[in-house]
């Protein structure tokens, strides 16, 4: 029987009962038992709260877990929680490395011992079997405790980060970049162009030498000062006038008489007489 005015079952009734034992509800419908046909694999869920680094991490998590005492350790109850631990690693189809089997054999072992009558002898004292496992367990907590400690240190890269500030080397002189052929070539180009703007006829035209240009060139140059390069150019003259005044410049530079230099790249070229020593 269900309530009208909320529309759900009143308990203590069948409908009632079959809400309370009901897995879900599908449809407004409560379902009762899984379908016959859904299969849930195995390992479709597996939570591991704990990753332990081997058998003795493993059993040094069951010892302080317990609060008991490294040096007088139960080892009946710590060998029962051990082997549920691998007991519920196979279950879950994890292989187990064979460490985990080797301390098992060993708990075995010594829990064996454990059981064994001790023989009482005045002449020399019984060793405990627990003697080995227990420096082992110590011998490894100090190592963790130390790994851990190491690890609390202020690490480089990760928590602590270098900076540097540095002024950029500058440099001390700004050395003059060589002049390439093709520098005075574009700069001869530029003449050429404005040459064409002053072309003439003439009924005669004289020759033109370059020998008494390379005079004319280094008689302008005869006060050890920087020319500009243009400025040894007549436009007037025409192309020929042009061609023979470079021409004369460059039988200077090779005869090392006059030295051509540049301030910066694709900057105005200077030239002046080259000191004779």
């Amino acid at each position: 029987m269900t309530d009208e005015s909320t529309g759900t079952a009143v308990p203590g009734t069948e409908e009632g009962a079959a809400d309370s034992a009901a897995l879900a509800r599908v449809s407004g419908k409560p379902v009762v038992d899984l379908p016959k046909d859904l299969y849930i694999p195995p390992d479709a869920l597996a939570v591991f709260l704990e990753a332990f680094e081997g058998p003795l991490d493993l059993l040094l998590y069951l010892i302080r877990r317990q609060n008991m005492n490294i040096l007088d350790i139960d080892v009946s109850e710590i060998t029962r929680q051990y082997m549920d631990y691998i007991g519920a690693v196979e279950a879950m189809r994890f292989e187990l490395a064979a460490e985990y089997l080797v301390m098992a054999a060993t708990l075995a072992e010594i829990k064996s011992r454990m059981l064994l009558p001790r023989q009482e002898s005045d002449d020399e004292e019984e060793i405990d079997p627990r003697a080995e496992l227990i420096r082992r367990l110590q011998q490894y907590e100090r190592f963790k405790k130390a790994a851990e400690d190491i690890d609390e240190i202020p690490r480089l890269e990760r928590d602590n980060f270098l900076a540097s500030v540095a002024l950029p080397k500058l440099p001390s002189s700004q050395p003059h970049p060589d002049v390439d052929l093709r520098e005075m070539l574009l700069a001869l180009q530029g003449v050429l162009q404005r040459a064409d703007l002053f072309t003439s006829h003439h009924v005669e035209r004289e020759r033109l030498s370059t020998r008494e240009r390379m005079s004319a060139i280094l008689s302008v140059l005869q006060d050890d000062h920087f020319v500009s390069f243009e400025s040894l150019f007549t436009p007037e003259e025409g192309k020929l006038g042009v061609v023979v005044t470079f021409l004369a410049a460059l039988e200077l530079v090779k005869e090392q008489l006059i030295e051509v230099v540049q301030a910066e790249v694709l900057g105005p070229i200077h030239v002046r007489a080259r000191a004779v020593s």
